[in-house]
């Protein structure tokens, strides 16, 4: 069955599908409420992974949110199939994977969804969604890739990222200035050097703001930066895996500016308006890259190659002599623990440099 194209559909119920990591989830804001402002009368809900759905919390196009637990063994997932079936007029996965597309088949009256490029793999999927689009490794920017959606169904993209909020306010942010700092991510291969951060850090200290950390509070993490913060001779605060995600929203929101790795935390820091500085590595910036908070375009905000400020992110990339960047390789090893050459050689001089021009 050849690709179906849809337009002028007035769908009641609508379903986003969204199966991978925390800041994915954040970048198909997007689109939701592109298909808020289409259908204004519509229920939208989402389906996510339970670890992601606080990057949706207080989101006002949102009306339910569907989660998952990790990777559900076949009776759990069947189940949540059977329950999915047909509730929804429109149903739209933003992977290509078989069990998002699944459940966009079984969902929706009508199911949009990516399939791969590989002809093989996709001729099933192809031949029950009522349209797709050819999921493209190299292709532009992840926002833009969702909002690729837009067209079939003749409608108008909107690019703003929406972080989430809550009712609840921080109860005590800094008194001061401060700087908000995320310095582990993930895995290992996107992290820069410690005595980089060291350098960051007291530089900052001595223009007169004061240090936030935060982070996902796991074991290492803490010991991390409990090390950090005995090593150097300033006062900081140290909240990770004290927050959730919309109080930290409100914290960095209030922040002079926010220093992160590739992280979901540096996306939503760039969705927030603050100063964002994103320090890259492996990662293709042009695809990856935080998505500024004033930006609408049809086009990447960043490139492949080369630190650059667009609009309230300012993208440091990593430095190698070896003209591999980016390699979108899993560090210099290949593999999650692996060390990245390119963030390593990355010298605190240069982001130190960055960041006094451009601080208010």
């Amino acid at each position: 069955m050849p690709a179906t194209r849809i337009i002028n559909i007035q769908p009641k119920r609508v379903l986003v599908i969204t199966l991978r990591f925390l800041g994915d989830t954040l970048l198909t804001t997007p689109l939701i409420s592109s298909l808020k402002l289409a259908y204004p009368a519509a229920t939208l809900d989402v389906l996510t992974f339970k670890t992601n759905a606080a990057m949706l919390e207080g989101n006002p196009d949102i009306n339910q949110i569907i989660t998952l637990n990790g990777k559900p063994n076949f009776i759990t997932f069947s189940k949540l199939l059977f329950s999915l079936f047909r509730r929804y007029d429109l149903a739209i996965s933003t992977q290509a994977g078989d069990r998002p597309i699944l459940c966009a088949i079984m969902a929706g009256k009508i199911s949009l969804g990516f399939v791969p490029e590989e002809p093989g793999k996709a001729w099933w999927k192809k031949w029950l969604l009522n349209d797709w689009l050819i999921f493209k490794t190299d292709y532009d920017h992840a926002v833009l890739e969702n909002l690729r959606f837009c067209k079939p169904l003749a409608i108008k993209p909107c690019y703003k990222l929406t972080p989430p909020q809550s009712k609840m306010p921080v109860a005590q942010l800094p008194s001061k200035p401060y700087a908000v700092l995320h310095i582990m991510p993930q895995w290992r291969y996107k992290e820069w050097h410690r005595e980089g951060w060291r350098q960051l850090i007291e530089f900052l200290s001595q223009r007169g703001l004061h240090i936030v950390f935060t982070g996902s509070g796991q074991a290492n993490e803490l010991q991390y930066l409990a090390e950090m913060q005995q090593q150097l001779a300033i006062s900081s605060t140290n909240l990770a895996g004290q927050l959730s995600l919309a109080k930290l929203t409100e914290l960095i929101c209030n922040a002079v500016l926010f220093v992160g790795p590739d992280t979901g935390i540096t996306h939503l820091a760039a969705a927030t308006g603050t100063l964002t500085f994103a320090i890259f590595g492996p990662t293709d910036p042009k695809k990856w890259a935080p998505w500024p908070s004033n930006y609408a375009a049809d086009t990447s905000p960043f490139s492949s190659l080369g630190t650059k400020q667009v609009g309230n992110v300012y993208l440091i990339q990593g430095q190698t002599e070896k003209n591999c960047l980016p390699c979108q390789q899993e560090g210099c090893e290949r593999r999650r623990n692996s060390y990245s050459s390119c963030l390593d050689h990355l010298p605190a001089t240069l982001v130190i440099d960055i960041i006094r021009q451009l601080m208010p």
